[in-house]
């Protein structure tokens, strides 16, 4: 699998309806060794749609950013993303998936983590009973059994997908127990974090048009009343 950067967005047909953009379907997006988007002409192309990517990467990146350091998770720490493509640009879960919202997304989590050596689980849709995708050497360090199976756009979801597509070793696994998390429209990733989880505010609410919710965990208190706790 080829790295972040080597991917392009082929743009939907439904993507951001709801903005009454004027968008020019023959046009291409790449990611930059940034992160951010550009265009590449074949026709006149109007400006919403990349300035429209732009903004959820850039939403991304704040969550990440945010919850990082409120989480103080450390190297090695992993984090368990569910990402519903379908609710960013204003469909129904499961109703209007999307890749280039997807890599959008993805283009906004994945540096931040690289820099901190945080590891990225993908929670796929409920079709795959939602395993997840992560590097295999991840996998393996933290005990995970491996399964067969490869995300597709209906049946694991455009994120699952598009980490697919982008991690070195990608391999799926069927739970996990991650530090941290971000919910991206409704995806309730709660059954892959560890006890227990802890909401985290940031001072983004939506990217795109998903409600975002985050969460970190917590070593669970012990003992009765004589018990000493570190805060």
């Amino acid at each position: 699998m080829g790295p972040l950067l080597s991917f392009q967005f082929i743009p939907h047909l439904a993507l951001f309806h709801n903005r009454n953009l004027d968008i020019d379907l023959s046009s291409l997006v790449d990611i930059l060794d940034t992160g951010s988007l550009r265009t590449v002409q074949r026709e006149p192309v109007t400006k919403g749609c990349v300035l429209m990517l732009n903004q959820i990467t850039q939403q991304t990146r704040n969550v990440v950013t945010e919850l990082l350091e409120q989480a103080n998770m450390r190297p090695g720490s992993l984090l368990v993303i569910g990402c519903s493509s379908s609710e960013i640009v204003g469909k129904q879960i499961g109703k209007g998936s999307s890749m280039e919202a997807a890599q959008a997304v993805f283009a906004g989590v994945y540096p931040i983590l690289q820099e901190h050596g945080i590891r990225l689980a993908v929670q796929c849709c409920e079709h795959l009973n939602r395993a997840l995708i992560m590097e295999r050497e991840a996998a393996e360090q933290r005990g995970y059994e491996i399964v067969n199976v490869v995300p597709q756009p209906h049946a694991g979801g455009s994120f699952a997908v598009t980490a697919w597509n982008n991690f070195q070793d990608p391999v799926a696994v069927e739970a996990v127990r991650a530090e941290a998390g971000v919910d991206i429209g409704g995806t309730l990733i709660g059954m892959h974090l560890k006890a227990v989880a802890v909401p985290v505010r940031t001072s983004e609410k939506q990217i795109g048009e998903a409600i975002v919710l985050c969460a970190r965990t917590r070593p669970k208190f012990i003992g009765g009343p004589r018990a000493i706790y570190q805060i």
